[in-house]
């Protein structure tokens, strides 16, 4: 990839510009159009199929990458006539080829693409479109609107095929009907500090910046409108889940769709709702941008499917080819043009330690030493109409701990950041998350112990569990409550390649690791520390855990009390 040369004077810690911005859009376009069919209507990238197959893949590659053609076109500027190619294919797809909107269908994710491009490109590619060419895709991208989308984020793709329609002047009473659907539940799936479950539920992800944000809040901001999404609240926590080196946080699904986690960063600078200075916003983006451009993101040009190269423990069963091209969204950056502050105030670099609780996703947020890690007390992947079982469990969602350096352990290795209990043979697994409460340097939350169909559901049995962090140091309390005669506790720490220590401070008696050997998406093969102690009852197990450092000498035993009388109001 041939980019202009670093500008260490207005860049002085990244070199990026808004110049590598377009140059890095126009080589990613330029290597995925190589892969383009005859009518140019499908993208269709090298690899594996998703679930959805490969015409559905192809439609996935025309659209994710015209997102990031539109953004990078949206002023008028487009030298390499993108837009003729995307114009083309649209007629094409649009006159049958495209396979049809039906419900929970891979095509209602793409006609949001599809659409926003169509609105941010509108004066050189829909206006030039003949009426009877404008009509048939009206009628390819309304079926959004006629269909149900999957329980989520996903009501507002038919959202943003409707905002596209009422500003090309095809709006009426179901592209305004589909709009405020989307608005309405959004409001209820609102849980405070910013943060949205994506759906009802407490799932919290990345989802919250790249889509539950980034949809309404620049429809809003396109239609000159206040920006109602607590967008400026939600970065005044999101901008410290990147580390010094550029990662994102590594939690929840479609984490192949890397740099597009800056994306809600890039729009808070576009439109202004932002606590974050212009210099620090750049930062981020481009320091985030440069991570994985540096680690192998890219083979032939392409975008692999996985996190810094090919990963496949990062995948969903809906990722093809094309869905790291979601990435895309990134590029909302470029909607500021030249001569915004984002792009001509000098880069910022913030690097101080920070920790941050917030009681509505139930997180606590830690940041030492350039990297953060989110301490998990409140978001999991169970709707509430939903059961929970041990085959469901999901490392993304389920572990006590993440970071920007480190990856959980696949399902099929031992689990990190995790306390499990051993009934028989069957070992108990995290599922529905029940937050108790985050404040200052805390946050703590109970679940039921899952088991697989072999250990049938001990009644009354649950686990409270207590974070709490010191500088690099992170205190994990464990109230195991009800556990029957010949359980045993295990509780693991961070899957790294450096020493993490998990250090014993009250209960527990064993000491070893475990081998991952699938490794995770930052490195091979991991040892796991784990501890462990038998359990009968009501039975406190407290533990000191630091990634990449040593445990410091402190009196443990008293910020256990100290803790556990804050926040379960119990004896030690």
């Amino acid at each position: 990839m041939k980019l202009p040369d670093h500008d260490r004077d207005l860049s002085p810690h990244t070199g990026f510009t808004r110049d590598h911005w377009v140059a890095i859009a126009d080589a990613l376009l330029d290597s995925a159009w190589r892969h383009a069919s005859p009518d140019q209507a499908f993208l269709d990238l090298p690899g594996r199929p998703s679930r959805s197959g490969v015409r559905s893949d192809g439609l996935e590659g025309y659209a994710r990458t015209f997102l990031a053609a539109a953004f990078r076109t949206a002023h008028g500027d487009d030298p390499h006539n993108w837009l003729e190619r995307y114009a083309t294919g649209l007629v094409a797809g649009t006159a049958g080829e495209w396979p049809a909107i039906t419900d929970v269908s891979q095509p209602m994710v793409e006609s949001a693409s599809v659409a926003l491009g169509l609105r941010l490109t509108k004066p050189w590619l829909w206006d030039k479109l003949s009426e009877p060419q404008q009509d048939r895709a009206e009628a390819w991208l309304r079926e959004a609107l006629r269909h149900v989308p999957a329980a989520n984020n996903w009501y507002f793709f038919p959202y943003t095929v409707a905002a596209f329609l009422e500003s090309a002047g095809r709006g009426d009473h179901e592209t305004r009907q589909a709009e405020q659907r989307a608005i309405d539940l959004l409001h209820g799936w609102y849980r405070g500090d910013g943060w949205y479950s994506d759906g009802d539920g407490r799932a919290f992800d990345h989802y919250n910046g790249w889509a539950l944000h980034l949809y309404p809040a620049l429809d809003a901001h396109l239609n000159n409108q206040p920006i109602t999404t607590h967008l400026e609240e939600h970065l005044e926590s999101f901008h410290l889940l990147f580390g010094a080196d550029g990662a994102s946080i590594y939690f929840g699904r479609s984490l192949t769709y890397r740099f597009a986690a800056s994306a809600a960063i890039a729009l808070g600078a576009v439109t202004g709702e932002t606590p974050l200075t212009p210099g620090h916003s750049r930062f981020l983006i481009s320091n985030n941008l440069k991570y994985f451009l540096d680690r192998d993101a890219l083979e032939n040009g392409l975008l692999s499917l996985g996190w810094h190269g090919p990963h496949e423990a990062t995948l969903q069963p809906y990722s093809g080819p094309a869905s790291p091209y979601w990435a895309s969204k990134a590029f909302v950056c470029l909607l500021a043009g030249p001569d915004h502050p984002l792009w001509t105030e000098p880069e910022e670099r913030h690097e101080q330690n920070h920790t941050l609780a917030l009681p509505g996703p139930g997180f606590l947020i830690q940041r030492h030493n350039g990297v953060t890690r989110l301490h998990n007390h409140g978001s999991d992947h169970v709707r509430p109409f939903e059961g929970e079982y041990a085959t469901d469990d999901d490392p993304l969602y389920s572990r006590f701990a993440y970071s920007t350096a480190t990856g959980p352990t696949s399902a099929q290795n031992p689990a990190d950041n995790h306390i499990s209990l051993v009934i028989g043979n069957s070992r108990s697994v995290r599922r529905r998350i029940h937050p108790l409460g985050a404040r200052d340097n805390w946050a703590a939350s109970w679940h039921r112990p899952v088991f697989d169909t072999h250990q049938p559901m001990v009644p009354g049995l649950k686990i409270e569990s207590v974070t709490a962090v010191w500088d690099d140091q992170e205190l994990r309390i464990h109230r195991v409550i009800g556990a029957p005669p010949g359980t045993r506790a295990e509780l693991t720490g961070w899957a790294t390649d450096v020493p993490s220590p998990l250090l014993a401070v009250r209960g527990w008696t064993g000491v070893g690791w475990q081998t991952a050997p699938q490794g995770t998406a930052f490195t091979g093969s991991v040892s796991v520390p784990t501890l462990t102690a038998d359990v009968e009852g009501t039975v406190t197990l407290a533990a000191v855990a630091v990634l990449d450092g040593t445990i410091t000498e402190a009196d443990w035993d008293a910020r256990v009390e100290q803790i556990l009388r804050l926040t379960l109001d119990a004896p030690g």
